[in-house]
């Protein structure tokens, strides 16, 4: 592994001779991209170079050992090579995640899909609630959030909410709440106390550029009508709602929540490229699935990932078998305890799967 981190100095200098270029520095996007690269490759370098200096310690401290008489010499160099032997595995388990694989779709801004399933009006009310929740979510992080369509149901509900996220990196964290979110609690509209179960489907997928999937004009149908809100009352007097259609895949988009026609197509666009561009990845997530055992971060959809139970105070991940009794602070928006956990135990299988393959 020291060769590796060697060469990845080498490249973490040519990188930071490629920033200092002029036609980089004016180039925003290009620039931000490899200040991205060049802090991955920085944790590394530093994390590579603790475990060098590890192993350096450690050989140098058995030559003492093995070569010399001075008993005080000796007690010295035992004591700290006991030290560096204890050190080395974590430092190494860390340097080895630093080196796997990346995800380039971690550093792109993510759409987050919420729609209401089996439970009726408890559905659309959960759904509105885990919309909250990763909008409070978002805010502890800084990260932008937009909504670029919904569905509103009764009593701060929604049938359906799409919205997108950006900041730092994430789709790396949020690619984990794919999947069935269920929940068991007495529903407000309950008169007789009974607990209910309701399911809610969480959909995440990366935001793609033009450049990652091209879309021809005669391959979208382009329907313009009057938006509408709960109950289907018209809520805007001109046609400015969009609804496109993919011919070649079927796929549809509606956007409705902007009063212009043009920004409301243009959200729609963006969601219409990340569901193809999604689709695109499924299909070779499969191909990779069907070849090899699949991981938690492939975010199977149709699988329910979390129960929230609201008489006990408990969420639990399915995927993990790991409970926490803190619903009220999860709801808040407390999340990273429960992404920390998941995303640490992907990482885990894909280090025990390199290590099988190696």
């Amino acid at each position: 592994m020291i060769d590796i981190v060697e060469k990845i100095e080498q490249k973490l200098v040519a990188l930071d001779e490629q920033l200092v270029d002029p036609e980089i520095m004016s180039n925003n996007a290009r620039l931000i991209e490899l200040n991205r690269e060049r802090r991955h490759l920085d944790n590394i370098v530093k994390v590579g170079s603790t475990y060098r200096d590890l192993i350096v310690g450690i050989n140098e401290a058995r030559e003492i050992i093995e070569a010399n008489e001075d008993a005080d010499l000796v007690a010295m160099a035992k004591e700290e090579l006991e030290d560096f032997e204890t050190r080395l595995p974590e430092i190494e388990r860390e340097l080895k995640l630093l080196l796997l694989p990346r995800d380039p779709d971690d550093d792109k801004p993510a759409f987050v899909e919420i729609r209401a399933g089996t439970g009726g009006d408890e559905a659309g009310i959960f759904a509105g609630d885990l919309f909250r929740m990763y909008q409070r979510y978002a805010d502890t992080r800084g990260w932008k959030l937009e909504i670029m369509n919904s569905s509103p149901a009764g009593m701060g509900g929604f049938k359906e909410v799409i919205f997108s996220l950006s900041g730092d990196g994430v789709y790396g964290v949020v690619k984990y709440e794919s999947g069935v979110h269920r929940v068991q609690r007495v529903p407000a509209t309950e008169s007789q106390g009974r607990v209910h179960t309701s399911a809610v489907t969480v959909a995440v997928f990366p935001e793609a550029q033009e450049v990652d999937i091209s879309i021809a004009e005669n391959e979208v149908k382009v329907d313009v009508y009057r938006s509408s809100g709960p109950g289907g009352q018209s809520v805007n007097t001109t046609d400015s709602a969009v609804r496109l259609t993919h011919l070649p895949t079927g796929l549809v988009v509606m956007c409705q929540d902007e009063k212009s026609q043009i920004k409301n197509r243009t959200k729609a666009m963006k969601v219409l490229r990340a569901r193809l561009y999604d689709q695109k990845m499924a299909a070779q997530q499969e191909k990779i699935a069907a070849e090899r055992r699949s991981m938690v971060s492939t975010g199977d959809r149709s699988a329910k990932i979390r129960t929230y139970n609201f008489p006990q105070s408990r969420v639990t991940d399915h995927r993990i078998n790991l409970t926490l009794y803190k619903l009220d602070e999860v709801m808040k928006g407390d999340l990273d305890e429960l992404i920390i956990a998941i995303r640490q135990h992907d990482q885990e299988k894909r280090l025990q799967l390199q290590s099988e393959d190696a």
